[in-house]
């Protein structure tokens, strides 16, 4: 038994013995974290203002380019927020984590490629053939 326990292979057997011990493991096992409500309180907030921000851009009449950034970079805050606080991903592991928001970002990247390469493309082809029908 101690050639088991040296490399690990017999601790369960070894608390196993211990019958005072097993309630205690399995009431340590279910012990839940609550969060204070403050926290969720301030990321309402925060999606409160983010959202009246939102609003803001049509409400000015914002066009453009710079609509459509502001309103990505609004909702982007605000999924962040949402999927960090109340998906618990502020609390996971980190490789779990880019998991999750590294995919989305490689998504950005691919997708202001594709619009250079579209406005590349779109030249070319004034460029070569003319904007004639």
């Amino acid at each position: 038994m101690a050639e088991a326990t040296a490399n690990g292979l017999g601790q369960h057997a070894l608390h196993a013995g211990h019958a005072h011990e097993a309630p205690a493991a399995a009431a340590h096992a279910d012990v839940h974290q609550e969060h204070p409500i403050k926290l969720y309180l301030v990321v309402w907030a925060w999606l409160f203002i983010l959202s009246t921000c939102s609003y803001l851009v049509d409400y000015f009449g914002l066009h453009g380019y710079l609509r459509w950034s502001l309103i990505l970079i609004f909702m982007i805050l605000k999924a962040g927020l949402i999927v960090a606080v109340f998906m618990h991903m502020a609390w996971e592991r980190l490789a779990l984590a880019y998991a999750i928001i590294l995919p989305p970002i490689l998504v950005l990247v691919f997708v202001t490629m594709m619009i250079f390469e579209a406005d590349y493309t779109l030249f070319t082809r004034l460029a070569f053939f003319g904007s004639g029908p």
